[in-house]
């Protein structure tokens, strides 16, 4: 039994941060003669765990509900990794503006002009990163989301060739043993779980926690993430390849780009990306499909189209084509299409 004092001591702290988090109920020392507060070793084990979920930033309020429950741990710690990436990812935009004001600087070319256009540049870029929202509410489509995936018997099917799709990404993809890939918008890990019996290590990454949860449940070895096309929760050339399918259609033209620079940012040198996605070859055979949905009236297409963010295949391939990358296309049928790249 320790009095405060040493507890303090020993943990390398305060001991007003230590009456902090019991006035705040996450910890009960017992009480002796005199109000004494004691504490055993197990009381020194809780608060070295708040001490510590206090240091990466989780608020009191998580760590009570950690502490109350231990699955809760692993849920918060994955929320917060996934906030401090958007963090680092920002304070690296901020670098990367002020690198740029102080070469035009250096140059003598830096005028009022330029750093107005720059902070708007990196405003916007902020804006991008902090304001994507789930308008689909894939938390409530978890658990029933495999069964939904119907191959026939719609009028409009966007899951027509699913399973080929799939396979095809992996065929391109070749995943290696030991090789470690991303997952993007990984859903329930029906792609990403196709790289584990071939031996790469698999990251799925998803902005919805219900589907990690499942996803989890159904692949234990995938390491599933929070996060988002705009703010991977990866380090910078950390994944040896990237597969995605049906996800990047919900993000909007203006930050599909942003999407492609982040995977760029986290693939090595001669990585591969594989993207299976809704999207129309070029804008004349979007204009060409969506006629054609027009002409037979089938209203359940053209709303499926607009309530969502189907890509131009072209420009997907100009981008990565721009960077240096080797691009292959593949179509499945008029809305559904891969683009392969090689950095």
């Amino acid at each position: 039994m320790m009095k405060i004092k040493e507890v303090a001591t020993k943990l390398n702290t305060t001991q007003r941060t230590i009456r902090f988090y019991e006035e705040k109920g996450l910890i009960q020392p017992d009480k002796g003669d005199n109000d004494y507060r004691y504490y055993t070793e197990q009381h020194l084990w809780k608060l070295q765990t708040i001490l510590s979920l206090r240091e990466v930033g989780m608020s009191t309020a998580q760590i009570k509900k950690t502490l109350m429950s231990e699955e809760e741990v692993g849920r918060y710690l994955n929320m917060q990794r996934s906030a401090l990436y958007e963090e680092w990812l920002e304070i690296k935009d901020m670098i990367g503006t002020i690198d740029q004001m102080i070469e035009k600087n250096e140059d003598q070319e830096l005028v009022k002009e330029d750093i107005f256009a720059l902070a708007d540049q990196l405003k916007t870029l902020k804006e991008k990163r902090k304001g994507w929202q789930d308008q689909w509410n894939f938390d409530s489509q978890a658990r029933g989301y495999d069964e939904s995936l119907k191959m026939n018997g719609y009028r409009f099917n966007v899951h027509e060739n699913y399973e080929d799709a799939l396979a095809k990404a992996i065929e391109s993809i070749r995943p290696l043993k030991g090789e470690k890939g991303v997952d993007i918008g990984t859903g329930t890990g029906n792609l990403g779980s196709k790289c584990l019996p071939l031996g790469a290590h698999v990251i799925g990454v998803d902005q919805s926690e219900e589907m990690l949860k499942v996803c989890k449940e159904k692949h234990p070895d995938i390491d599933v993430r929070n996060g988002h096309f705009l703010a991977l929760p990866v380090m910078d050339g950390e994944a040896d390849f990237i597969t995605t399918s049906y996800a990047l259609h919900h993000v909007t033209e203006q930050e599909k780009e942003l999407a492609l620079r982040e995977m760029d940012r986290i693939l090595k040198p001669k990585g591969r990306i594989a993207i299976v996605d809704l999207m129309f070859a070029n804008a004349h055979d979007r204009a060409r499909v969506i006629k054609g949905f027009e002409e037979e009236g089938n209203q359940e297409a053209l709303y499926a189209i607009e309530d969502e963010f189907y890509a131009d295949r072209s420009n997907l391939v100009e981008w990565f084509k721009q960077l240096g990358y080797t691009v292959h296309t593949h179509s499945f049928n008029d809305i559904l299409h891969m683009v392969y790249a090689e950095k």
